[in-house]
């Protein structure tokens, strides 16, 4: 049986519905209903909610064989969190060659490490029928996108997505690694909450362009972790400048230093600007990341030093 039928059908997970439709509730009936979830009945159920919620939660568990978890988020796509979390990746491995570091990629719907690694096929399984991660660059990677077709949607609804998510926080055989990086997808959705509150995570790095738009579900995001007790390492600020390749001339497309001023609300810190620049896309559309292919050009360097500030908020794995 092949891995993807095995991720299909692993757990009894079926796409099928229950039958059955449900009447509207009539005009007096709906008044009752009111009444019922006002006052001290409202805050009653409230309290029995909580009370659910908190004895359905999942127990955390680590990833066999890693040290420390680093996830890549933010609120808005379009704003070069993949492009961040593989470079960072690649940055961390480049400053310290002693750490073996994982790519993790949990964008069910989007995934973008295959091509920006230049990664393809299926993963090869284990004699304890785990899936061995496909390596390139030194990273080991795993993403949904070596379980589909390149150009295949993944039309899946809540319950077989959060299924995905745990075959691949807990199926994968990582050997042993002193960081994971796991690029997110973007949101505050059932993606983020499982990751949180399936496994122990280091840190958190929330990227965003320096738009007033973007700036707004990054803000949701850091407040998403820090309700998930996840600790936010701080801000990496995108695309912000641009520099014409003529003349020289630095243009703020974005908007300038908008992450830096909500860092400043959140009482956090940027952990460096990556100028929008064509040499980052090209990289990465050809899968050879600039870390890797152009490691001493200026916006290579950025990444590296993105990295040091990292590695350098992050507790030492005995603490």
């Amino acid at each position: 049986m092949g891995i993807w039928r095995r991720l299909l059908l692993f757990g009894g997970v079926s796409l099928r519905a229950g039958g059955g439709t449900t009447a509207p509730l009539g005009g007096s009936r709906a008044m009752v209903c009111r009444r019922q979830l006002s006052g001290a009945g409202s805050e009653t159920l409230k309290q029995r909610r909580t009370q659910i919620m908190s004895r359905g939660l999942p127990k955390q568990k680590p990833i066999e064989g890693v040290k420390q978890v680093i996830v890549v988020a933010s609120g808005k796509g379009g704003v070069g969190k993949s492009t961040t979390a593989v470079n960072l990746a690649l940055a961390l491995a480049a400053n310290d060659s002693s750490k073996a570091i994982g790519l993790l990629d949990v964008d069910v719907y989007g995934p973008s490490i295959p091509k920006m690694m230049n990664l393809k096929g299926n993963p090869e399984l284990s004699q304890s029928n785990l899936m061995r991660p496909l390596l390139n660059y030194g990273i080991a990677c795993m993403s949904m996108g070596f379980l589909v077709e390149e150009n295949e949607p993944v039309v899946w609804r809540g319950l077989m997505v959060m299924s995905a998510i745990e075959k691949l926080l807990r199926q994968v055989d990582w050997g042993q690694l002193d960081y994971l990086v796991v690029d997110m997808p973007p949101g505050t959705g059932d993606v983020q909450l499982t990751v949180s509150q399936n496994i122990p995570i280091t840190g958190a790095v929330i990227v965003s362009t320096p738009q007033d738009v973007a700036l707004m579900d990054a803000h949701k995001s850091a407040e998403m972790f820090r309700k998930v007790h996840v600790p936010v390492l701080g801000l990496v600020q995108n695309m912000s400048v641009f520099q014409c390749p003529k003349c020289k001339h630095k243009t703020h497309i974005f908007g300038a230093d908008g992450a830096r001023k909500l860092a400043q609300t959140l009482g956090l810190e940027v952990l460096g600007d990556i100028p929008l620049h064509l040499n980052i896309r090209e990289a990465s559309d050809t899968g050879q990341p600039i870390v890797f292919s152009q490691p001493e050009s200026d916006e290579a360097k950025a990444y590296l030093r993105i990295a040091v500030e990292v590695v350098r908020r992050l507790p030492s794995p005995s603490e």
